[in-house]
């Protein structure tokens, strides 16, 4: 199942950004959680530090968009070298004024400045492959490793960032997101013979991609997928401490985020013939199907069994959206569009978690996962109104080469 990735990898170049990319975008899944150990152990307050780890993320979800506009206008490193610097400026910021006991206005500025700079490195990598590889194959297989080194990241990111701020000090798991974000996003900018051209603009790229209706169901399709990860995070964490077992709630969803790694792997391991949209569509009712499973599960054990296997639908999905992306926009928005699916996720993601919590905390943790399930059937319906304009733009089973 390897060899695909060995061969892809050992293209010129590709090496060297996708792990210095692997290193950048590692931030994204530790700065969150880190932010609310952090504030909450030197402020002792929960709901301040949920409000500055939401402000991070709408900030991010916001930024990177206007960002990756520029990226596809003037390059990768002229825009986000120094975005990536005002970033970290505001990481600094955010440590600096916790440990000094600030005002909290204080903290909410700096993570919106650090986050409305931070972009997706997630999209400028997959834009690189576009460059770099040869056929529409590779270029699936390329998408199906970077699907599977995502959820590497989530497996290991909140695992790293809770140890070294209840183990070391507070603000070491900020810390260390800020170390990789400097580190994998100069390394990664740097490699500027992997650096996609910039692309002549016409008529035909002017304007948001969003103006386009296939993107758009994208986008919806996406912030509903987002919906359910993020509820489900928050739901799990509830259900075990239901049953007495807090310290499982990462193991569970690290089981989780390993079925959908594993799965990753394997899709891009082969090659398809039959359409991706039909392929996306049905991808994202097999993760609304698992992961509705949910509200029926009474035990840790089983519940870890049936999300290893509802995880088996992530990649897949994620690497059929990003795949249809390279169908919709055209070559000189290809970072943009491929930054809107990050930002519906993470919307998303903010938008689950906020609801499941309050529900659990008005009903139990089966609440927070009917959110789930509501935000897996709403997924589908957007994924099934947007099939027509999907499948119109479907230009063959593979992603095509710019």
């Amino acid at each position: 199942m390897l060899g695909p990735y060995r061969q892809i990898l050992a293209l010129p170049g590709a090496l060297a950004f996708s792990m210095a990319g692997l290193l950048a975008r590692f931030p994204v899944s530790m700065v969150g959680i880190s932010i609310v150990l952090m504030v909450s152990q030197l402020y002792g307050s929960y709901g301040m530090a949920g409000g500055v780890s939401a402000t991070f993320v709408i900030a991010l979800a916001v930024g990177a968009p206007q960002l990756a506009r520029l990226v596809d206008r003037h390059g990768q490193a002229p825009v986000m070298l120094p975005a990536i610097s005002v970033s970290a400026v505001g990481l600094v910021a955010l440590v600096t004024a916790a440990v000094l006991r600030a005002p909290s206005w204080t903290l909410f500025v700096a993570a919106a400045l650090a986050g409305a700079t931070a972009g997706s490195i997630g999209a400028l990598v997959r834009a690189r492959w576009t460059v770099v590889v040869r056929n529409p194959r590779e270029l699936h297989r390329a998408y199906s490793l970077e699907s599977a080194l995502d959820e590497l990241t989530f497996v290991l990111g909140p695992v790293v960032a809770t140890a070294l701020a209840t183990s070391v000090t507070a603000w070491a798991g900020i810390a260390t997101a800020l170390v990789l974000l400097v580190l994998g996003g100069y390394l990664f900018l740097s490699q500027r013979a992997t650096e996609p051209p910039t692309a002549v603009r016409t008529s035909a790229s002017r304007g948001s991609v969003m103006r386009s209706p296939a993107m758009v169901g994208l986008v919806a399709v996406f912030l509903f997928v987002g919906s359910i990860f993020g509820a489900t995070d928050v739901s799990v964490v509830a259900f075990t401490a239901e049953h007495d077992n807090p310290g499982a709630a990462g193991l569970v969803l690290g089981i989780f985020a390993l079925g959908s790694m594993i799965a990753g792997l394997g899709y891009g391991a082969r090659a398809w013939t039959g359409p991706a949209w039909r392929r996306f569509v049905l991808g994202v009712a097999v993760l609304a199907v698992g992961t509705a499973l949910f509200l029926a599960i009474q035990s840790i054990l089983v519940m870890g069994a049936v999300g290893f296997v509802a995880g088996f639908a992530i990649s897949p999905t994620i690497i059929n959206g990003n795949s249809m992306v390279e169908h919709v926009v055209p070559r000189a928005k290809l970072t943009e569009g491929l930054t809107w699916l990050s930002t519906a996720i993470n919307i998303g993601v903010s938008l689950g978690s906020s609801v499941a919590g309050s529900l659990i905390d008005a009903a139990g943790s089966h609440a927070g996962f009917a959110v789930v399930a509501v935000s897996g059937g709403l997924a589908v319906l957007a994924a099934c109104a947007a099939a027509p304009v999907l499948r119109a733009r479907d230009r063959g089973g593979e992603a095509r080469l710019p």
